[in-house]
């Protein structure tokens, strides 16, 4: 994918939800940005669906400059599919992207480039050191990035940052759907990408209001079960399944086992033991239904194993 990236173009994907006072602000800002460079400018604003008017101003915007385009969802699919969307059509040897709500800082982005190139990492995401949001907001930031420090591996402050710079290759390498867009790093990284950090400013919001809520804190540890499950068993399903089907198989079998020396050398009738004699059966049929599951999950890797080979 990366060959036909055009070099020295940067390709900016800003996905848009309900953003409308802010959009041409933006835009100007990250024009001025990359006004002195010899760089070439790429900017793609992604509309989720918004009801407030965004998407006829980001419509004005591509009027009036060439270099911008514009992708519209007609419902609200979730930032991952913004940014997905955007990847796939975004031509720059260099993709960035940027958050909507004028919060996030333009002038970043080129030394973000330049950590790229000269020091020979695939992604760098910004750090929001210090950070010009709600108290609530700011703390569950900081601990959802702890645990993600802690679980993946990922050595970054802060992982979901808006802002962050790709090689090409490495913006259409991800495949984000839900609320994948949170661990960006760690997915690249499951792919064998490297990724650094930089410290940017934060700035507080101009307009409109945040679209944090307290649902984006459990669907984010669930989002984080769903990485390190496919980081650690994507290609290798049956080393989980499998591993859980021999637990429960040989817990019934120690169980079923027990209950026969009971019924032979003592002389106890299972009627005495029903509860344990159930769970037994229910612990080995739980564990061939793990194998089962853990050897169709075999045959679905080899099939695209296969197949992208």
């Amino acid at each position: 994918m990366e060959q036909y990236a055009q070099s020295n173009l940067v390709s900016i994907v800003i996905p848009v939800f309900n953003e409308v006072e802010s959009l041409r602000e933006l835009h100007q800002k990250i024009t001025e940005a990359f006004q002195a460079t010899d760089y070439s400018l790429e900017l793609i604003f992604v509309d989720d669906g918004s009801r407030d008017g965004s998407y006829e101003a980001e419509l004005q915007l591509s009027q009036e400059y060439p270099n911008t385009s514009v992708i519209r969802f007609p419902v609200n699919r979730g930032k991952a599919a913004a940014l997905n969307e955007g990847f796939a059509v975004a031509k720059g040897e260099y993709i960035a992207t940027i958050d909507a709500d004028l919060q996030d800082d333009p002038q970043a982005i080129l030394p973000m480039i330049e950590i790229i190139k000269n020091e020979k990492f695939d992604l760098v995401s910004g750090w929001k050191q210090k950070r010009r949001d709600r108290f609530i907001k700011k703390y569950t930031s900081r601990l959802f990035n702890f645990t993600s420090r802690l679980l993946t591996g990922v050595r970054l402050h802060d992982m979901n940052n808006g802002l962050k710079v790709y090689k090409s290759v490495v913006a259409k390498s991800l495949n984000l759907y839900g609320e994948l867009h949170r661990f960006i790093p760690v997915l690249a990284k499951i792919e064998g990408f490297t990724s650094s950090e930089l410290i940017v400013r934060h700035f507080p919001r101009k307009y409109g209001v945040t679209k944090y809520g307290a649902s984006r804190f459990y669907k984010g540890f669930l989002d984080l079960l769903t990485v390190l499950f496919t980081a650690k068993f994507l290609r290798r399903p049956m080393h989980f399944f499998g591993l859980w089907g021999i637990i429960f198989v040989a817990i019934g079998l120690l169980a079923e086992i027990y209950l026969l020396i009971l019924k032979f050398a003592y002389h106890e009738p299972f009627q005495r033991h029903v509860a344990l004699l159930v769970l037994g059966v229910l612990l080995i049929v739980f564990g061939m239904q793990f194998f089962s599951l853990g050897l169709i999950g075999e045959m679905i890797a080899y099939y695209h194993k296969t197949k992208n080979q």
